[in-house]
C-alpha cells in the first residue's frame, strides 16, 4: 500500500471514509450515500450542482481535480444519466481510491490522467464541451497550481462551458485572501458576474478556510446568492463583489 495515502473510517459519520494524502485530509466520501457531502466547501459546491439545472435533470460536468470523486459521485447520484469528465494528475491516487471505493455502474464518469491545464485543449479538440458546470479543485498538498490565478487559465475554460453554465472554484486561502482575490479577478474577466461564499469569519479574513467562487450569468448570480445563504452550511455568508 502507498504510504502517502490513507483511507480511514470517519468515527463521527458511520460508513464514511476520509482520504488523506501525505497527512493532509483531502476528501470525505460515504460510499453508501454519495449525496452526503460532509466538508463544508463541498456542500457549497453541491448547491451549484443542485441549482444549475432542474432537479434530477442530467447534466454535463467537468471536474478539474478528482480526489476521492466525492462531487462526481454526488452528481451521479442526484442527476442520473449525467455525463462527467474527471481530470486527475495522480493515477496512483485514483487507483488507490477506486480499488477501495469503486464507482457505481454505470457511472457516466470518464477519467483523464493529466495536468489540468494541459488537458483543456485536448478536451476541446475531442469534443468534450458544453459542460453545465466546471469545478476547479486542484491541489497538491495545500497549494493550488500557480496558473489558476494567472491570466489565461479561465479563458481556456470558456470554450468548454455550456450557455448559462457555471464555473466553480475551491480556494483554500489565508486571511489576506491573496489567492481568492487573484482567482476571482481572473474569473470575473470571463463571466458576467461572480459570487464568493464561505463561513462569515473566513469571508471576512478573520479565519483561514475555504472560499467557494462561482461565476456565471448575472441573472443566475443574483438568483443564487440568497440560496447560498439559506442552504448553508450555517453560518453562511455571500459576497457579490
Amino acid at each position: 500500500m502507498d504510504q502517502r495515502m490513507r483511507l480511514d473510517e470517519d468515527p463521527f459519520v458511520p460508513g464514511s471514509f476520509i482520504l488523506s494524502v501525505d497527512g493532509i485530509r483531502q476528501s470525505h466520501v460515504d460510499p453508501a450515500d454519495p449525496t452526503r457531502l460532509f466538508f463544508e466547501y463541498t456542500r457549497r459546491i453541491g448547491h451549484v450542482i443542485d441549482l444549475v439545472a432542474d432537479p434530477g435533470q442530467p447534466i454535463r460536468a467537468l471536474h478539474l481535480g478528482g480526489g476521492a470523486f466525492t462531487l462526481a459521485r454526488y452528481v451521479a447520484a442526484t442527476r442520473p444519466g449525467s455525463e462527467q469528465v474527471v481530470v486527475e494528475i495522480d493515477r496512483e491516487q485514483t487507483d488507490f481510491v477506486l480499488e477501495r471505493m469503486p464507482l457505481a455502474e454505470p457511472s457516466g464518469i470518464s477519467i483523464v490522467f493529466s495536468d489540468a491545464r494541459a488537458a483543456l485543449s485536448r478536451l476541446e479538440r475531442d469534443g468534450e464541451i458544453a459542460f453545465d458546470v466546471i469545478i476547479v479543485d486542484i491541489y497538491i498538498a495545500l497549494e493550488s497550481p500557480e496558473y489558476v490565478g494567472v491570466r489565461g487559465f479561465f479563458d481556456e475554460l470558456v470554450p468548454l462551458l455550456a450557455l448559462g453554465g457555471a464555473i466553480v472554484v475551491n480556494v483554500a486561502d489565508g486571511r489576506t485572501h491573496i489567492q481568492t482575490h487573484a482567482q476571482r479577478l481572473e474569473l470575473g474577466r470571463v463571466v458576467e458576474a461572480t459570487l464568493a461564499t464561505a463561513p462569515p469569519r473566513v469571508l471576512a479574513g478573520e479565519e483561514v478556510g475555504n472560499i467557494v467562487l462561482v461565476g456565471t450569468d448575472a441573472d443566475r448570480i443574483a438568483e443564487w446568492a440568497p440560496a447560498f445563504e439559506q442552504r448553508g452550511p450555517h453560518p453562511a455568508a455571500v459576497d457579490l463583489g
